[in-house]
């Protein structure tokens, strides 16, 4: 039997801010607890369950009763993991199985009356669907089109313009449900989703547009994709690929047998009966809208319900640019700012728009990542911790300059083979800024030695054909061979005349 547990609320002495979310979903339930200091959140631990309630739905109308007895066992570890890492507040949402099904009540119900102080939330399905959207804004602001976040149970779409939601809805296309529908068939499964569809003319509105796709078998179906266009950065998050290569993958992966399926690494077996009704929606939204191209989320309705936790100031930072200061703060050796160095190599680039601005501060931030590495594999461990930050708000494009970026800053070779799996992801103008960036942030902190008070002392300063490093003639602590062949090793990047002037600043 399981034991009831104590209320969240009561378990920790001190206040974390933590926050948790369980997602009681149609085909798993899913742990995600999130460390919120004064600034956006990264999650701290995730874990799911495959228990699978959706199963035989269709059918009984009824959770599955090995689904149900899975599910229970799950949420009492999961509320017991909670209070163990004090957690503050605690959120059980429950999706379109619990909703739909006759005896979802009674399901609410036992885990109501088995974890004390616990309220499980139904979500409607426009409610399910806002929170999907919300979680994919977090990542992608001004998001312009439709999203489709597929579960086990049903297909969220909502219809965005430049980051708002227009019209949401939800269809009873879950990957387990349709699968049951159509008999394990593909071609009714084709015959139930274009029936569906059909009924929501509003899809229309996103006709060439970006599909944006969420959900656990999407974030499958993409690894698979990764694997088959050989793909250089295996992360799903702001993935993306044609339209019409997405069309012709999902509607491959849609006609293949289990027996293919298993043969592809990709794909774990817990997915192979669910790839193909995926790949099928897929193939049939992509025909519907024809997109301008298909983006794949890392987030959905757990960050949405998250986020509605938070403050609405905190809602509204950049999760990137509040990631690397957490991190930067936690892990720095001393206190020099990110941002000073930004506005110290910010001469170097006056015709940089927003996004280099963007990125040029996330690398600076995180420009002291690797100081305790062992010197030999500070440059690479650098570049693959920034290439997989942990954050929302990065385009491929955007991982591929910021690790880029701090990889020169440690004295990284910039035609290594490391750094060459990944620069077809950037465009060749932003390929030549990055290696001026990271030679640019490597002497600031060369010249400061990392530490605060020193680096506000110097300035450069961009001519038309020369670079000028103005440092103060009246102290030591500047006088440096290094400091100046780091200098010279910059100008020539940049293709400038470097003079080093040393008066008062």
């Amino acid at each position: 039997m399981i034991g009831k547990a104590l209320p969240v609320q009561a378990r920790a002495q001190k206040t974390t801010g933590r926050i948790g979310v369980v997602d009681i979903g149609s085909n798993t339930v899913r742990l995600v607890v999130y460390d919120v200091p004064d600034r956006m959140p990264v999650p701290m631990f995730n874990e799911k369950a495959e228990c699978r309630l959706v199963e035989g739905l269709s059918e009984t109308g009824k959770l599955s009763e090995k689904g149900t007895a899975r599910a229970m066992a799950s949420l009492g570890r999961f509320v017991q993991l909670a209070e163990s890492m004090r957690v503050d507040t605690l959120d059980l949402v429950a999706t379109a199985a619990v909703r739909e099904a006759s005896d979802g009540e009674a399901f609410v119900r036992a885990i109501e009356e088995t974890f004390e102080h616990i309220t499980v939330t139904v979500l409607s399905g426009a409610e399910e669907a806002e929170l999907s959207a919300l979680g994919l804004l977090v990542g992608v602001p001004t998001a312009t089109g439709l999203l489709g976040d597929l579960g086990g149970g049903s297909l969220d779409v909502v219809l965005l313009k430049n980051g708002k939601g227009l019209k949401y809805g939800t269809l009873p296309l879950g990957h387990v449900r349709l699968r049951e529908l159509a008999g394990g068939k593909i071609r009714k499964a084709n015959s139930i989703i274009k029936e569906n569809l059909d009924q929501s003319e509003w899809l229309q509105d996103a006709k060439g547009q970006d599909l944006y796709l969420a959900g656990g078998v999407m974030r499958a179906l993409s690894r698979v994709f990764i694997e088959q266009m050989d793909y250089p950065l295996h992360i799903v998050d702001q993935f993306s690929v044609r339209s019409d290569e997405a069309a012709r993958m999902a509607s491959l992966l849609a006609g293949l047998s289990a027996s293919t399926l298993k043969k592809i690494p990709a794909i774990s077996p817990a997915r192979v009966k669910s790839i193909p009704f995926a790949a099928a929606s897929v193939a049939q939204l992509v025909e519907r809208i024809k997109p301008k191209r298909v983006v794949f989320s890392g987030y959905g309705m757990r960050e949405g319900q998250m986020l509605k936790r938070l403050p609405p100031e905190m809602r509204e930072q950049d999760p990137l640019i509040a990631g690397a200061m957490t991190f930067a703060e936690r892990t720095g050796r001393f206190s020099l700012d990110g941002s000073e160095v930004a506005n110290w190599v910010s001469p170097l680039f006056p015709d940089m728009d927003t996004a280099d601005e963007r990125r040029i501060l996330a690398a600076c931030l995180l420009s002291d990542i690797g100081w305790n590495e062992h010197p030999d594999y500070r440059a690479e461990h650098a570049f693959y911790r920034c290439l997989r930050l942990p954050y929302a708000g990065l385009t491929h494009a955007d991982r591929v300059f910021i690790a880029t970026s701090v990889y020169v800053r440690y004295n990284g070779d910039f035609d290594a083979p490391l750094v060459n799996s990944v620069q077809s992801l950037l465009a060749e103008d932003q390929l030549k800024k990055v290696d001026g960036i990271g030679r640019a942030i490597r002497l600031a902190h060369t010249l400061s030695g990392s530490a605060p008070g020193l680096l506000s002392r110097t300035r450069l300063e961009r001519k038309a054909k020369s670079l000028v490093l103005h440092l103060p003639g009246d102290t030591a602590v500047f006088r440096s061979d290094t400091v100046e062949r780091r200098f010279r090793g910059l100008t020539k990047v940049l293709g400038l005349r470097g003079l080093i002037n040393k008066k008062a600043v």
